[in-house]
């Protein structure tokens, strides 16, 4: 029996596969369809933002929290927020720049307007718009764009995860890999301080030193990697449910599996594990020490 977890996702015993993934679908796929359109025109959007201040002069600020925030974050999301009410006035935002509203409502978008701030402020081009949309707390559909990289990836339930460059005429299906060997496998993560001194995951440098390969590709280019079956897992802490939204979709879809570390469907715990699905169990043992 499904249990719901305490980020609102549905717990199924550690099942994961893109037939169950297609199981989740609470939408028909015609509305899927349009909540995709949608997130697409609206990462057209977001890309422009993004690309006219990058590696220019920014306005950086610090928020209540310390956190750094520039103008292209709240102008990418206060365009996004505009765009989602214009079409659907009854839906629901959780954003980062600028909360929520409609919190209630069956269906809500979360909204991380530029994920990777950090790489964005120095230069580097590993940073993207993070959409997602849930129906009634079950994540349906999702969009990663990368305006500097001229990458996106997308998915929704049950119809594959998909990804496409700049050079490429047609978008291509993504999969997760099929290594099933630790020590065949390539590890990805966040920060590594921050996941050491988070003290949620004590097994993490002695996992490091049994893998085949590990690297430290944070946010969401880590997940974009695993999707496409470049890496085998991808551990974060410190991160917010629209960090965590988006990525879920893209990799279930792709046929992984993602949980907290302490093994829970969950997208707003502050730990996120995602894998091949193969290596789940395994790798979040691991970590456990």
């Amino acid at each position: 029996m499904s249990e719901t977890t305490a980020g609102g996702l549905r717990d199924q015993s550690g099942r994961y596969g893109p037939d169950w993934s297609a199981s989740l679908a609470s939408a028909p796929a015609t509305e899927l369809n349009d909540w995709l359109a949608l997130a697409q025109a609206a990462c057209d959007e977001a890309d422009a933002i993004a690309r006219s201040v990058f590696r220019r002069d920014l306005e950086i600020s610090t928020k209540p929290d310390r956190t750094f925030v520039t103008q292209a974050d709240t102008a990418i999301e206060r365009a996004i927020r505009s765009r989602i009410q214009a079409t659907y006035p009854d839906h629901g935002l959780v954003g980062e720049e600028y909360g929520t509203e409609a919190g209630d409502a069956a269906t809500r978008w979360y909204i991380d307007p530029i994920d990777g701030t950090h790489n964005f402020i120095r230069g580097v081009p590993l940073f993207g718009t993070l959409l997602a949309v849930e129906r009634d707390g079950e994540l349906q559909a999702a969009i990663i764009s990368a305006p500097a990289l001229r990458e996106r990836w997308w998915a929704q339930r049950g119809g594959g995860a998909w990804a496409q460059g700049a050079d490429e005429p047609t978008p291509r299906r993504i999969r997760v890999s099929s290594v099933r060997a630790l020590d065949d496998a390539q590890i990805l993560y966040g920060s590594g301080h921050d996941i050491e001194a988070s003290g949620r995951a004590p097994g993490f440098h002695a996992l490091l030193g049994d893998v085949w390969r590990e690297r430290g590709f944070g946010d969401f280019w880590g997940y974009a990697l695993l999707a496409e079956g470049a890496a085998e897992a991808m551990i974060e802490v410190e991160l917010s449910s629209w960090d965590a939204a988006a990525p879920t979709v893209l990799i279930e879809e792709a046929g992984g599996r993602v949980t907290d570390l302490d093994g829970r469907r969950a997208i707003d715990s502050g730990t996120f594990l995602a894998t091949n699905g193969l290596l789940h169990e395994e790798v979040l043992a691991r970590l456990r020490g």
